[in-house]
């Protein structure tokens, strides 16, 4: 009886990882339940992905929140930029809670002096974030589009890292998410640049 009850326990658990794996939409892959994600083994990729994730997609939310306060948009801008806000927070969240079970720094990898990461972080200088935060009109909108096509292209780096090496279940499913939604992104972003 206590080994059907455990047996069933089990089932229980996969069942709702599955669940929560397949019903997500969007960037809001499953990141599981902190009973469920805490006992599934990380490595070292999974560690990277959530702390190069972070501050790749906290940058592209300030971005946006940066084009949103411009006046005279294209709405197809206006229209990826909230896009981009609604999906990238929730990541956020995600990845915070994991390197929080994990006991880990939200620190990037690429901080720590990690050779491979220097001057590919798709990252926007300081000075390209001014100089954002000063354009106008359809300065504005190029420069975001520009912008964020570099940062994109740099996550669906660091997605399919993940991707190919990560053994964390929910952090594979989020880099599958964004590298399918980034790229889809990417390709409408090039085409109103275009």
């Amino acid at each position: 009886m206590r080994q059907q009850l455990v047996r069933l326990g089990a089932a229980a658990v996969m069942a709702t990882v599955t669940l929560s794996a397949c019903s997500s939409s969007g960037h809001q892959a499953a990141t599981g339940s902190p009973s469920t994600s805490a006992t599934q083994a990380h490595n070292s990729t999974d560690l990277t992905f959530a702390q190069d994730m972070m501050p790749c997609h906290k940058q592209a939310i300030q971005m946006s929140e940066i084009i949103l306060t411009k006046q005279g948009l294209d709405p197809r801008v206006v229209r990826v930029a909230n896009q981009i806000k609604a999906a990238e927070g929730p990541d956020i969240q995600g990845m915070q809670s994991w390197l929080s079970q994990w006991q880990q720094s939200t620190t990037p990898s690429s901080a720590a002096g990690m050779p491979a990461m220097q001057g590919m972080t798709g990252m926007a200088s300081p000075e390209q974030m001014t100089a954002l935060q000063n354009a106008a009109g359809a300065d504005a909108s190029k420069q975001f589009l520009t912008l964020m096509i570099q940062n994109h292209q740099h996550a669906i780096m660091l997605a399919q890292s993940e991707i190919n090496s990560g053994q964390y279940p929910p952090a594979v499913a989020m880099a599958h998410s964004i590298a399918t939604t980034e790229q889809q992104e990417v390709n409408t972003m090039q085409g109103i640049l275009g």
